[in-house]
């Protein structure tokens, strides 16, 4: 697993967002900003974000998830392991 293959899996889920990526082993700093996720509760953002992403989490390959969505004031960490 490398940024490209994560940010290829995201940028299939939001094809018109800006999507950054930041890989540190298994931990993962992601911003992705889509107007795809206005009007969504925190949580209907983690699991679109989540989605695209569950193989590498299934797999322990993704063990932290760090990842922004929409406004910077929604940044959080989640531990998967």
């Amino acid at each position: 697993m490398n940024e490209a293959m994560i940010k290829e899996a995201l940028e299939g889920e939001f094809p018109d967002a800006t999507i950054d990526v930041h890989l540190d082993g298994s931990h993962c700093q992601v911003t992705v900003i889509s107007n795809v996720f206005e009007g969504l509760r925190p949580v209907a953002r983690q699991q679109r974000v989540y989605a695209p992403l569950g193989e590498f989490i299934r797999s322990g390959a993704l063990h932290c998830l760090l990842y922004t969505s929409d406004a910077a004031d929604d940044m959080q960490c989640v531990d998967l392991g």
